[in-house]
């Protein structure tokens, strides 16, 4: 891909903040469709090339990017999402914020990496529909469960017959809630079965022993239905599950650790797979054991077990058949 042109853009919930590289041109549009066409019409009525040599940079903001892709994507234009804190730790100090200087981050960055990055590919509609309704789900668990703590202490420490508005409006919400999980789990099941390819993935990952039901959608929502990663390897780095080296010359001598950087959803739910393998799967189980007598830590022999798991994940994805327990059959 032969880039000669970067735009760089910080985008905000009403506005965005554009600058084009090696002109240094800024600009500011809507963030609406009227002001995209006006960003469409300014791009290429400044840029001296082919709109093919162009790329726009700009961080993954959620629903406020999400009109914006839709937008390049639609028209045929190149375009990389980065996450900030690659953008920062790339440019070495810096001090204060604004949004110019972050637009002019962003293409600085893009610009030196032109010849490397990869274009984003924006995923299907059934994957963004699950993403948010996998992200309103974690929502409404995370209400559902402060309620929960909050009522159990009322029954800890309050007398029912004295306090019936607190018991009785907070065991209505949590009732509300839960009708409102198993709604959006319904939908989510729905989204899975109306998609043939998704539904054959879904029905491979949940073959593995011990992986449930949302391991599986967010494997899927979280690899783009296995487009954005190229293997599992690199799925477990940003899971936060793949060990890296802490040493350096004869100072710092320090043991082989996970990253803090990570998706800490995708790595809890992990390491709820691999708890439960050690219980329901003999083979899991006898691995997990041996280990423990050898003397290996215990923390050590789970995440091997979770990235065990996560291989077996993109085994059965990439082949297409479902998992088959070979230990069962050994004598």
């Amino acid at each position: 891909m032969d880039i000669k042109e970067v735009i760089g853009i910080d985008v905000g919930k009403e506005e965005l903040e554009v600058l084009m590289h090696t002109r240094q041109l800024p600009e500011k549009f809507e963030n609406t469709p009227s002001g995209l066409k006006k960003l469409e019409k300014w791009a290429v009525k400044n840029i001296p090339c082919p709109k093919e040599g162009l790329l726009f940079a700009f961080e993954h903001t959620g629903l406020y990017s999400y009109p914006l892709s839709v937008f390049l994507t639609g028209n045929g234009f190149n375009y990389i999402m980065v996450p900030g804190l690659e953008i920062r730790r790339s440019l070495g100090i810096s001090r204060g914020k604004d949004d110019k200087i972050d637009a002019n981050k962003i293409a600085l960055y893009a610009y030196r990496r032109r010849d490397e990055v990869t274009p984003y590919q924006l995923p299907g509609e059934e994957i963004l529909e699950i993403k948010r309704l996998l992200s309103l789900r974690e929502k409404l668990v995370k209400q559902r469960a402060g309620y929960e703590g909050t009522l159990k202490e009322y029954k800890r420490f309050l007398v029912r017959k004295d306090n019936q508005t607190l018991f009785n409006v907070q065991e209505k919400l949590i009732s509300g809630l839960k009708k409102q999980i198993a709604k959006v789990g319904q939908e989510l099941g729905a989204k899975i079965n109306n998609d043939k390819q998704l539904r054959k993935m879904y029905e491979l990952i949940t073959s593995i022993k011990g992986v449930g039901p949302q391991t599986a959608l967010f494997v899927i929502a979280l690899t783009n239905g296995f487009t954005q990663f190229e293997n599992w390897r690199k799925f477990a780095c940003y899971s936060g599950i793949a060990p890296f080296p802490n040493k350096s010359g004869i100072s710092i001598k320090g043991r082989t650790k996970v990253s803090h950087l990570a998706n800490k959803k995708m790595k809890a739910l992990l390491s709820s797979c691999a708890s439960s393998s050690i219980i329901c799967n003999p083979e899991m189980k006898q691995y997990y054991e041996r280990r423990l007598k050898e003397g290996k830590h215990k923390m050590s022999t789970l995440n091997i077990i979770r990235n065990k798991i996560l291989a077996r994940i993109f085994a059965v994805v990439n082949r297409g058949t479902p998992y088959v327990n070979i230990f069962a059959y050994s004598s």
